[in-house]
């Protein structure tokens, strides 16, 4: 992993704040900036040191990168399609089917793969075919909730080891939270659907 000397710099700043820094870390890498795994180290050094603050860690990541999410998907809705294209490129059609037809569904498994998946060019698929902002938002903070909370709990059960550890498994707790979702979501629609059957009986 290589980053510049600028980024370097916001780096250890964010690493001095603590807490806040890792909230800023999270909100420049999923806006206008790219800094890969820092956020996570970040998280997992912090929860290391101090494990009964894990929850305000990972929720402080999660929310960081939900508001930055947001701010890319309202850039890209003033950027517009050619916008899009041009950052997406041989990707663009296939990314613009898979949001256009999955909405939520298909933001909140997008938002759960792993690297080196394109998450930003979702963002800006959502943005400019405007895909629904509650939709939106709801599935990247179900996604981010999971991701930072389950490297949070790694951190206090395995120390240091908790990013290789996840690196090595991704695949494995990946398609274990999609699935986990996935049941927990068609349950709730299910349920849904029984109580608006219950009222129309009545």
């Amino acid at each position: 992993m290589s980053l510049s000397g600028w980024k370097q710099k916001v780096v250890a700043l964010a690493g001095g704040l603590g807490a806040p820094g890792l909230f800023l870390i999270s909100f420049l890498d999923s806006s206008v900036l790219t800094f890969p795994v820092i956020n996570g180290l970040l998280l997992i050094e912090l929860s290391i040191q101090r494990p009964a603050r894990m929850p305000l860690y990972a929720f402080l990541a999660a929310l960081g990168s939900v508001l930055g999410c947001v701010l890319l998907y309202f850039i890209a809705r003033k950027g517009g399609e050619a916008l899009f294209h041009k950052r997406a490129g041989e990707h663009a059609h296939a990314i613009r089917h898979w949001v256009e037809q999955n909405g939520f569904v298909g933001m909140l498994i997008a938002a759960l793969l792993p690297p080196p998946t394109p998450f930003k060019f979702f963002v800006f698929a959502a943005g400019v075919f405007e895909v629904p902002l509650f939709s939106y938002t709801s599935a990247i903070t179900i996604a981010r909730l999971f991701r930072y909370f389950g490297i949070g709990y790694l951190a206090i059960r395995y120390g240091a080891d908790a990013l290789p550890y996840l690196m090595h498994h991704k695949l494995q707790v990946t398609v274990f939270v999609i699935s986990l979702i996935t049941v927990s979501y068609v349950f709730s629609r299910l349920l849904l659907r029984g109580r608006a059957s219950s009222g129309n009986v009545d």
